[in-house]
């Protein structure tokens, strides 16, 4: 019996690790995607400040970070026009992809935003290596 509860444990474990996983996408992937001109919809959720010293070509700004209260969160509905009109991925991008990230994708997902279309930028702006990417201003 305890043989079968640890491994069921383990597996359901496993299976929320996986599940997590699929959500975030790592920088070079994205990198690729950019190089290749894959349309991409880069919601950056940086606060103005920051986004205007770095962000990533072709990112849309909503300074929605860390995107907590309802006001931070309703800052994300002006992407979502733009989102559900169609079909390619929606990447948040976050200072460092942890907390402020999940709670934009939490709010794009009760939205009407499918899971299968987002992923959060592992490790944010803060573990981007391609620093020679970034553009500044708005």
């Amino acid at each position: 019996m305890l043989k079968k509860l640890v491994l069921s444990f383990t597996l359901t474990l496993a299976s929320a690790t996986m599940a997590l996983a699929a959500n975030y996408i790592e920088p070079q992937e994205l990198k690729e995607l950019l190089d290749k001109k894959t349309p991409v919809i880069l919601v950056d959720i940086q606060p103005a400040a920051d986004f205007e010293k770095q962000h990533i070509p072709g990112s849309i700004e909503t300074n929605a970070f860390p995107a907590k209260t309802d006001e931070e969160k309703a800052r994300l509905d002006k992407v979502l026009a733009r989102i559900k009109s169609s079909k390619d991925l929606v990447v948040v991008v976050c200072p460092r992809g942890k907390s402020g990230a999940k709670n934009s994708y939490n709010y794009l997902e009760s939205k009407g935003v499918s899971e299968d279309r987002m992923q959060i930028l592992e490790g944010g702006i803060a573990e981007w290596p391609f620093k020679e990417l970034f553009v500044t201003g708005r």
